[in-house]
């Protein structure tokens, strides 16, 4: 038998984060990619590269505008924040009776049991990135990236004072792959009285590390990932790029702070300029990957804004679908939506493309 060897033998990696685990298949790789609809794994997505126009009188966010709700934009020059004229979720509602579920030859208990519901309250914003519609974050540059940074800063500070919100996700969904409905650059703020999912068991985990061995894990992530290098994508002096040890999209990448701070709205100066000149250049990495507007989600895991001493460590996520080229999607899909999440390329791998891709857009680049 020959060594062991992460790149060409099965293996599952574990994601402390989130206490799960991922199998990676790095020979499967390797498989003839034949071009026919029945053997490629992904939708073949068409792509639409063409240069939208810096303002169109029919966009719901361009500056002057009226939305769909009859409310007039302002001309606005940088960011723009306003109430979602569609929120997942409102301030106001009717409290929710968990006694309400009555099923004719069912004891009541049981139905509780089987059919649990809570009300959920919060707020939900658009946050508009910029007044040019055409401007994707990939083609804006650090200074008009830092406003957006401001921005989220100041809607933690906000948001901290409402009665009746206690957590935040902001995020970005890009392109219509992603289910964007609006090409104009811009992301979201869904605010909950509870910490949603995902983010509750990464700090369910922080805390059993911080617990375990009194450190932080994701500050220890960032001290072996700069001793390590390769997964390294891009880092400056206040923030790292890595594609996480185990990433499950193909080109997943985790943005962290090098030095520990739990919540958007502690961040320093220093920190903002620096999270604005990576995620500049992650993005422009992205659109280089395969010369393509990059579809993608991205979001950012704080601590609970009223929660004191949480162990939460700053980070943002980016999850792309993208596989192999602009127009193959990767999709979550039989042993995947089964058994556990699987891929083909390691991390060590994806994060080696996007290293070596230049941070000037492909776009400029052909000028």
């Amino acid at each position: 038998m020959t060594d062991f060897d992460f790149t060409e033998h099965s293996h599952k990696r574990y994601n402390p984060l989130n206490d799960s685990w991922i199998l990676c298949s790095p020979h499967r790789a390797k498989r003839p990619w034949l071009g026919m609809r029945w053997l490629i794994e992904g939708q073949q997505e068409s792509t639409n590269d063409q240069q939208s126009p810096s303002y169109l009188p029919d966009c719901f966010l361009c500056p002057g505008n009226k939305r769909i709700n009859g409310e007039q934009n302002p001309k606005y020059e940088s960011t723009f924040v306003f109430a979602n004229d569609f929120p997942a979720v409102k301030d106001q509602q009717p409290e929710y009776d968990p006694n309400s579920i009555q099923i004719e030859n069912v004891p009541k208990d049981l139905a509780n049991r089987l059919y649990k519901a809570q009300g959920v309250r919060g707020c939900a914003k658009v946050v508009c990135f910029s007044p040019d519609h055409s401007k994707t974050m990939a083609e804006m540059n650090a200074d008009e990236i830092v406003e957006i940074v401001k921005t989220w800063k100041h809607l933690a500070l906000e948001l901290k004072e409402m009665p009746n919100v206690n957590y935040a996700v902001m995020f970005e969904n890009k392109g219509s792959a992603m289910g964007c409905s609006n090409p104009h650059p811009h992301g979201q703020v869904w605010a909950t009285e509870d910490v949603p999912q995902e983010p509750a068991a990464e700090i369910k985990s922080l805390k059993k590390y911080q617990n375990e061995h009194h450190a932080c894990l994701l500050c220890d992530l960032v001290k072996t990932e700069l001793a390590f290098k390769d997964r390294i994508v891009c880092q400056n002096d206040s923030w790292i790029c890595i594609v996480p040890f185990w990433a499950i999209w193909p080109f997943e990448t985790l943005l962290l702070p090098k030095e520990h701070v739990n919540s958007i709205d502690t961040i320093s100066e220093k920190q903002q300029k620096g999270l604005a000149a990576l995620l500049s250049e992650i993005t422009c990495k992205y659109d280089n990957l395969f010369e393509t507007s990059f579809p993608y989600s991205m979001g950012l895991h704080g601590a609970p804004l009223k929660e004191e001493n949480s162990p939460m460590h700053l980070h943002l996520h980016f999850y792309p679908p993208l596989l192999r080229s602009a127009t193959v999607k990767k999709f979550l899909v039989g042993f995947e939506m089964l058994g556990q999440p699987q891929r083909d390329l390691t991390a060590e791998q994806a994060a080696q493309r996007l290293r070596d891709l230049p941070t000037v857009h492909y776009k400029l680049s052909r000028k």
